[in-house]
């Protein structure tokens, strides 16, 4: 008797923001191809849930329309500065 294939879970990578430098373009982690803030036009990704806190956005879960891969995106909220 064979055994079936194991069933893979969907991988959710994350990304710091505070960690990219330049104008915030990252490739994908499991494909690399380059996912830039500039794209409004989700040919190479999808905006799958927004996460607010406080008026403010706290996370971004996309979603790459090459691999499907799930990216969540966190590094958002404005850390207070200090004097």
């Amino acid at each position: 008797m064979m055994k079936k294939p194991a069933v893979k879970k969907d991988m959710t990578y994350t990304i710091d923001l505070t960690t990219i430098d330049g104008d915030g373009a990252f490739p994908c982690p499991k494909c690399g191809v380059i996912i830039s803030p500039d794209d409004e036009t989700e040919e190479t990704y999808t905006i799958v849930e927004t996460k607010v806190k406080n008026d403010e956005l706290a996370e971004l879960i996309l979603m790459c329309n090459n691999c499907r891969s799930k990216i969540r995106l966190i590094g958002f909220l404005s850390q207070p500065k200090e004097s």
